[in-house]
């Protein structure tokens, strides 16, 4: 048994996961490589050493947004069921000191673990905005293109987001401060608790990215109807 309310903090370079809900919604089972230590308030939660099987279904999509960093990388999975989403995980990669391989590294296998405990079926990734200070932007850029490569390595679709256009989709301006995303993404997935920021941010890739392949969905749909109106004339 694990005691998620333990008040010992996570070691550097651990995966850190949010036990606001159940970890998984699917089996609630897990195996991971690296110490996983529970945030916020919740019950002792029994975990099998079974792997999540990938599912592929037309009615359901589990969606993994990223919010790429250097020294904490968040990550938010959601289930895509029709027209609504449902809160799965949430958490952050915190990498513990090193050359700067050896910290890429650590993302690229913290990402690496994450598709293969929740097996989603698409990604969604915060783009580098840009900063006044040239070396952070650097190594952010560095980050995410190691997260990149970790899920297309595992023959994954990654889509890209500006921070303006995540924020626009979740809370409806793109010019809102993080406690407002935070505040919405708590919202709109019924969460019990407030996610921390960085998990709060990739849980709204993941909601952006959901929005938008719904947008293209319809599209296509009444771009196929205007194409079969004007077959039948």
């Amino acid at each position: 048994m694990l005691n998620c309310s333990d008040k010992n903090m996570p070691e550097a370079g651990c995966l850190v996961a949010d036990f606001g809900k159940p970890l998984c919604r699917i089996c609630n089972s897990m195996q991971l490589n690296i110490p996983l230590w529970g945030l916020f308030n919740c019950m002792d939660i029994q975990y099998s050493d079974q792997k999540i099987e990938r599912r592929e279904s037309q009615a359901m999509a589990i969606l993994l947004g990223i919010d790429p960093g250097s020294r904490i990388t968040g990550y938010g999975v959601i289930e895509e069921v029709g027209n609504k989403t449902h809160y799965i995980a949430s958490g952050c990669i915190r990498i513990k000191e090193g050359t700067l391989p050896e910290r890429l590294q650590q993302v690229f296998d913290g990402i690496n673990q994450v598709v293969e405990l929740y097996a989603p079926q698409s990604v969604g990734i915060e783009q580098v905005f840009m900063s006044k200070n040239a070396d952070s932007a650097l190594k952010l850029g560095q980050a995410r293109g190691a997260a990149i490569v970790a899920a297309m390595n595992q023959g994954l679709e990654v889509s890209e987001y500006s921070a303006r256009q995540v924020k626009q989709a979740v809370v409806g301006t793109g010019g809102a401060e993080k406690s407002q995303v935070q505040h919405m993404v708590k919202s709109i997935l019924n969460l019990d608790s407030t996610p921390q920021a960085d998990a709060a941010d990739a849980l709204a890739v993941a909601l952006c990215h959901s929005h938008t392949r719904a947008s293209l969905v319809r599209m296509a749909g009444v771009s196929g109807k205007r194409n079969r109106r004007l077959v039948s004339r």
